[in-house]
């Protein structure tokens, strides 16, 4: 799963700055960034936050795009939000079977960077949050799936956007170790090389196959990790930049 994430503007950027794209870095500076909630150090899924993703229809142009996808085809906006707690990710092994999901996984696909997104280790009956990224320090793309929500009441366009996400590799694995889930589970990190690949236009069956075997757990060796102040509860400091600095826990054994 991935519920908690810290997205810089540099990180954002990345996509653009790789492209030498300055027409794009201008808009999202000057424009964009004021409509997100950047700089996110540390931002829970469930409080919906503003990001920047780029998409299969404009992958050199971000758009400002809120966590939890919203179907396009639901009833109301009230009813779209009744279940986006529950679209934060998107299973990658069904997206192409789940109603939530199938219209966008073959037609609208997205780029999310990151710096990286912190998961819970459970040891004695108590959690500890870990900080996972790059062991390059570079972004990492991750892949999503988007909609775009017309609400009836106001013509109001609202674009959101949802994490796939994939079984643990074995860094996860040893993390991400909720006794109450079946399997570990982290986002698909998509490989540098390979992030356009996830933007390609759907064809056939063939094409499917192609974007499924992109999904693929990210190589342990390419990733870090650390503990980090606590995420939940009193001691939570909120989004400080603090909040991903390393913090040693005598009591863990990891």
């Amino acid at each position: 799963m991935c519920y908690d994430v810290k997205a810089s503007l540099q990180a954002q950027l990345k996509r653009a700055k790789h492209y030498n794209n300055q027409q794009a870095i201008d808009q999202i500076e000057q424009q964009l960034v004021p409509l997100t909630d950047l700089p996110v150090h540390h931002r829970q899924g469930h409080s919906h936050p503003r990001l920047l993703v780029y998409t299969n229809e404009a992958p050199e142009y971000p758009v400002v795009s809120q966590w939890g996808l919203i179907p396009f085809w639901s009833k109301s906006l009230e009813d779209g939000k009744k279940f986006w707690n529950n679209t934060l990710n998107a299973r990658g092994e069904t997206i192409f079977e789940k109603p939530s999901f199938r219209d966008a996984a073959k037609y609208k696909r997205c780029l999310v960077y990151l710096d990286g997104f912190y998961e819970h280790h459970h040891y004695k009956g108590k959690t500890y949050p870990f900080y996972i990224y790059r062991k390059d320090q570079e972004p990492m793309a991750l892949a999503g799936l988007w909609s775009e929500y017309v609400d009836k009441e106001t013509g109001e366009l609202l674009h959101t956007f949802s994490i796939v996400t994939t079984t643990g590799n074995e860094l996860l694995t040893k993390i991400h170790n909720n006794p109450k889930l079946k399997e570990p589970r982290m986002p698909v990190i998509l490989p540098d090389q390979l992030a356009d690949q996830w933007l390609l236009e759907y064809q056939d069956a063939l094409g499917q196959k192609a974007l499924e075997e992109l999904l693929q757990p990210y190589p342990s060796e390419e990733l870090e990790a650390y503990t980090v102040d606590r995420l939940r509860g009193k001691e939570y400091m909120g989004n400080q930049e603090e909040i991903t600095e390393k913090v040693t826990y005598e009591e863990l054994v990891f």
